[in-house]
């Protein structure tokens, strides 16, 4: 089946990304800012329990983020002075609307990432352009601000969620994980902007069951390679954090390590993904 979402396109053959400030690599925290259905098998830490309902072990894991992980996580981006892009499901607009005024009081960057994480975005049986407008106008609606950015949960789209999308306003998503800069996508007005599969704390932390010494590790050598790659052309860095996971006690030393970092990095632009995908529309062609 052929990609007619966007084309390839060699990094070694794309004219030059400047960053402001002359920075090489544009830094963003994605804050996965999510909320699960009881009852509905979802994320899990333990597959042996994953199709019980209810299931206590798996849902109270991932329920220990909005309860108390989080908080933890907000206090070192404030340290850093980090303004994290909060993917957000609408749902947590309703149940916890305590995250969305701290998010509200310190300026984050809003993306919307569905209606909750237990409902991909190919489940969608109803009217996908009703139901996209739904959740996008109810965070519009918490957070004072429509999202200009999109990232499905567990990164799923349908074939015509990027068209709806742009036709609702939104301007990039972060789905299409393909690259180390900003790309065009053959819908007009959209943008892809890069997100990763590979620095984030879900698969490294429980898929690969790394320790927080290599966590901080990585995070320096995914900015090291990326800044010595942009000597030419700007990168742009992702950090993927969810707060069931990195918002576990024994892990928060190691996220301040790694942000303390990358925020003190020479020719680092620590932003959002909003401002990246800004930047980009307005000082490339297209």
């Amino acid at each position: 089946m052929r990609n007619d979402l966007y084309g390839y396109s060699p990094i070694t053959e794309r004219v030059p990304i400047r960053w402001p400030g002359g920075a090489r690599v544009a830094f963003y925290v994605g804050l996965n800012v999510e909320h699960f259905v009881l009852g509905k098998p979802s994320t899990s830490i333990n597959q042996g329990t994953a199709a019980l309902v209810p299931d206590p072990l798996n849902h109270g894991w991932r329920d220990y983020g909005p309860r108390v992980g989080i908080w933890r996580m907000i206090e070192s981006f404030d340290r850093h002075g980090v303004r994290p892009s909060a993917l957000i499901n609408s749902d947590v607009t309703e149940h916890y609307p305590q995250i969305v005024e701290a998010g509200r009081a310190r300026d984050w960057a809003w993306l919307a990432h569905g209606k909750n994480n237990s409902t991909v975005q190919a489940e969608v049986e109803a009217d996908e352009r009703a139901y996209l407008t739904e959740v996008v106008e109810s965070i519009e609606k918490a957070t004072g601000r429509r999202p200009r950015g999109w990232m499905g949960p567990a990164l799923s789209e349908t074939f015509q969620t990027p068209a709806l999308l742009a036709e609702l306003g939104l301007h990039y998503v972060l789905d299409w994980t393909a690259d180390d800069q900003p790309f065009r996508l053959n819908v007009p007005g959209l943008l892809s902007v890069p997100y990763t599969l590979e620095l984030n704390d879900l698969g490294l932390f429980t898929a690969h069951s790394i320790s927080g010494p290599d966590f901080v590790r990585i995070v320096k050598d995914q900015l090291d390679q990326l800044y010595a790659d942009s000597e030419h052309s700007g990168r742009v860095m992702s950090l993927a954090l969810h707060p069931f996971v990195t918002g576990q006690a024994f892990r928060m030393k190691y996220l301040d390590q790694a942000l303390e970092y990358v925020v003190n990095h020479p020719g680092v632009w620590t932003t959002t993904s909003d401002d990246i995908a800004e930047h980009y529309a307005r000082t490339t062609a297209a």
